[in-house]
């Protein structure tokens, strides 16, 4: 069925020009037909109407680097050993956590994802899995919950070595098996978890497929330290001379601990910088600086929550301290996902991807001031509606289309048997 969006303040995402529209949006095309405010007589057929009289009206959300699998660790109980550092907060928690996922457990994460997600306005989402003892057909399991709920998608399996060359194998193999009939991206956990054949044997896939790595980069100084003592050169140095920076699809998380020259090969290459502020906070890791990155800079999640809005407040405000950072900069990265995207071809992220917002200021809102608002007033609270490939996934902020009561009842059972196989770990 078609929308209206009637009386709507349509707010352009590129240039930020506000206008007064009835908006029609169709679910068998990408893009939004925009209409004179003052025909409230005619009667569309086939269509819902929503009225968003005094509401703004734009383009939905869109996260840059996700962990779905992550999503039923909220509340869990500490690790058996405190965690020292990074490393040993992987060892001790994600390593852990992600080791006993198994397909109910990934389809319950991805399900419970998505739904917050489309709560929070996003509507495509980057994600980058790890299930070591689960990896066959966990993208495919992921993709349908995504799908359910109503999100677009681009995924990838995190193949590691770090569980050995026999399941580094099966990543490897679970990527191809998608990428055959699917947009994805090729994962990587990191260069300190990835030995010279793996990391060659994915940089093929990438360029078999048209694809890109995805991967996390310098997220700690540990991944240095190792990179030079096994490899005698530097994370960036490593993945440039292996061929990762070669490909505009490919993804570069984090980026912290980095050299001059190390940005400068970031900078002048087509790759994308994924920016996850509050993950660094929690882990202790350090500051993002853009500083030599380029302009090829956008936001994600971390698997911390999957709140946009939050990450992009986090970035500006943390940015005060540690990067060269404005109101238009932070913009440029919270929507540069949509540019990611549209550059390299990748489909789901059309002009019929909406999110309403109820929001009622005190001040005057306008383009002149519309990022102001967004950093310093808007928040997913005042999101009603959202529409995802023209179709309608939240509408007074009740997703529309799972049982969201009941998918959360279950997943507290399955986070209460992840927690206990954890426990006896």
């Amino acid at each position: 069925m078609n929308l209206l969006l009637r009386n709507a303040t349509y707010i352009d995402w590129e240039t930020l020009d506000f206008s007064n529209k009835n908006i029609i949006v169709r679910p068998d095309d990408d893009t939004v037909q925009l209409l004179p405010h003052d025909d409230d007589g005619i009667v569309y057929p086939d269509t819902e109407v929503i009225d968003c009289t005094g509401k703004l009206v734009t383009k939905s959300f869109a996260v840059g680097h996700h962990h779905a699998y992550s999503a039923l660790a909220r509340g869990m109980g500490s690790p058996k050993k405190i965690p020292c550092n990074f490393h040993e907060i992987l060892q001790y928690v994600w390593w852990t956590l992600d080791k006993k996922l198994d397909a109910g457990l990934v389809e319950m994460s991805a399900l419970v994802t998505a739904m917050e997600c489309a709560r929070n306005g996003s509507t495509f989402v980057v994600d980058h899995h790890a299930s070591p003892f689960a990896v066959k057909g966990s993208l495919e399991i992921i993709a349908r919950a995504f799908e359910k709920v109503g999100l677009s998608h681009l995924l990838c399996y995190e193949t590691s070595d770090r569980d050995g060359k026999v399941i580094a194998g099966e990543g490897l193999e679970e990527t191809e098996t998608w990428l055959k009939h699917h947009q994805g991206l090729v994962g990587l956990h990191a260069s300190f978890t990835v030995g010279d054949d793996t990391l060659g044997r994915a940089v093929e896939l990438m360029h078999k497929y048209n694809s890109g790595i995805h991967i996390h980069v310098a997220e700690d100084k540990h991944d240095q330290e190792q990179c030079i003592n096994s490899y005698g050169r530097r994370v960036v140095e490593r993945l440039s001379g292996a061929g990762v920076l070669s490909s505009p699809k490919s993804i570069l998380v984090h980026c912290l601990h980095l050299e001059e020259r190390e940005r400068e090969l970031i900078g002048n290459s087509p790759a994308w910088v994924a920016e996850n502020c509050e993950s660094n906070l929690n882990n202790n890791v350090g500051y993002f600086n853009g500083a030599g990155l380029g302009e090829n800079i956008m936001l994600g999640t971390d698997g911390m929550h999957s709140d946009m809005l939050q990450s992009l407040k986090a970035a500006f405000f943390v940015g005060q301290g540690h990067d060269n950072i404005s109101y238009e900069s932070a913009y440029r990265r919270f929507r540069n996902m949509h540019r990611y995207l549209s550059e390299n071809g990748f489909k789901g992220d059309g002009a019929n991807n909406l999110v309403v917002l109820n929001y009622h200021s005190p001040t005057p809102v306008t383009k002149e001031n519309f990022i102001a608002h967004l950093l310093f007033g808007i928040s997913s609270r005042h999101i009603t509606d959202v529409i995802s490939g023209g179709k309608l996934i939240l509408r007074k902020r009740k997703i529309m289309t799972v049982d969201e009561q009941a998918i959360l009842k279950e997943s507290r059972k399955q986070a209460e048997r992840l927690w206990n196989m954890i426990r006896h770990h």
